[in-house]
């Protein structure tokens, strides 16, 4: 519970939190000074005016001297920081001034208690509290020079309460309310220290972390990258030679079976290879005529496949911008995923409308849907939600991780909507073309 009286920053965080902690305290230095120096500075335009009244006050002469020292020492501080904070000076350097100003506004601070108190400082600690939760609060100050300032501050309360006209037993009374006062200001630093040194700590921690995750993340792209491109050229090779044999004897089956195998191979590269690419390049846009567009892409699967696909689109002319290519990939993978989770005697339903200037581009099948645990995680790379289809085809979980990211690259959004047995709808926003 008590750990934070002897806590020290790690050694290996230690270089790094001081220079940190030393600019902060600079800071800090700055800022008080600042607000002192204003108002002690008010505090003497006051009295000037109002001199007739304020020489009445019970020690006028000694908060008089007291406000011309915070007057000086407060702009002699706000000039040192300002000075230490815009030359960047040594890590030395500032500590030093964060001492001294700490030093400088405990002993104000015990002053002016000193002066209301008639020199009995165990009848008004409230300035003097106030002067110690401050300095626990807005510095973090390493034990050694603590405990120096806590000597000093002891000492001078001691020295104040010995040289005061009051009796010995007050005396006594005194010295003790300084030892507590001391230990008050010990443990209110140690723990300050302690919370602002942890959680310093616990930050460079987490970006250590991140930098080795960031580093793995980038060694498995690369490793990916690496085979997916040493991969491909034989694959082409098995490619090429079952197509030069099947245009020998198109009949035969085993040569389909190898031809339709290294297709599929190939694909799953090219999405791995677009998987890992983490920088993407500006895509190159040009103005697409919607309709015609896509009813392309429904001719182009219709001439390989028996499945009905059901085109509808609200406006005639829809003209947006677009990359063409990777914007039929995306298509193309939300078509191929409707024919696989749903059976072969219901049609594909694609819409197109118009709203709020976007284009939304629907894909619905009415399959098997897609359970709810899993809903949210579609989207991610080699994604758990990745299941085989209704005639056993795989997935390797990374059509739609791409799809999504390619209309991210358009500054649009990829959304999906699904009820199991019931069917999926998958829905393209994009922003429509300006003039």
């Amino acid at each position: 519970m008590l750990r934070f009286l002897t806590y020290q920053t790690p050694p290996k965080f230690f270089k790094e939190f001081d220079i940190y902690n030393s600019a902060t305290n600079l800071r800090s230095v700055k800022v008080i000074s600042g607000l002192l120096l204003c108002i002690s500075g008010v505090g003497r335009i006051i009295s000037m005016f109002f001199r007739d009244d304020v020489v009445k006050i019970n020690g006028y002469e000694q908060f008089s001297i007291n406000n011309w020292l915070q007057i000086v020492g407060c702009g002699i501080f706000l000039i040192l920081s300002n000075y230490g904070l815009k030359k960047d000076l040594s890590t030395s350097y500032k500590k030093t001034i964060v001492i001294a100003f700490v030093v400088y506004f405990l002993t104000i601070a015990f002053n002016i208690s000193y002066i209301v108190s008639q020199h009995n400082t165990k009848n008004t600690l409230f300035i003097f509290l106030v002067g110690i939760v401050a300095t626990s609060l807005f510095f973090t100050i390493e034990i050694k020079q603590m405990k120096f300032i806590v000597a000093y501050i002891i000492g001078v309360y001691f020295a104040a309460s010995w040289v005061a006209d009051i009796p010995t037993e007050q005396k006594t009374i005194n010295f003790i309310a300084g030892l507590i006062l001391g230990t008050v200001l010990l443990s209110f630093s140690r723990y300050s220290y302690y919370f602002k040194s942890s959680h310093f700590v616990q930050i460079k921690e987490l970006e250590e972390k991140n930098r080795e995750i960031l580093l793995l993340n980038n060694q498995k792209s690369e490793i990916l990258s690496f085979v997916a491109h040493d991969l491909r050229a034989p694959l082409n090779n098995i490619d090429a030679l079952s197509q030069l044999l099947l245009l020998e004897n198109s009949d035969n089956n085993e040569m389909k079976m190898i031809s339709n195998s290294a297709l599929q191979a190939k694909n799953i590269i090219n999405d791995l290879i677009e998987a890992v690419k983490t920088e993407q390049a500006e895509i190159r846009k040009e103005s697409i005529l919607l309709k015609p567009y896509i009813s392309r892409i429904i001719n182009k699967w219709e001439a390989n496949t028996t499945r009905k696909i059901e085109f509808s689109q609200d406006l005639e002319d829809l003209n947006m911008h677009a990359n063409a290519s990777k914007l039929e990939r995306v298509i193309d993978n939300l078509i191929s995923n409707a024919f696989k989770f749903s059976s072969s005697d219901k049609p594909i339903k694609i819409a197109v409308s118009l709203a709020k200037n976007s284009i939304f581009i629907k894909v619905k099948d009415f399959g098997i849907g897609i359970p709810i645990d899993l809903q949210g995680h579609i989207f991610e790379q080699f994604s758990r939600a990745s299941r085989k289809g209704l005639l056993g085809e795989k997935s390797v979980g990374l059509g739609l991780h791409i799809s999504h990211k390619i209309i991210e690259q358009h500054r649009g959004e990829l959304s999906m909507h699904s009820s199991e047995n019931e069917g999926t709808t998958f829905t393209i926003q994009l922003p429509l073309m300006t003039a």
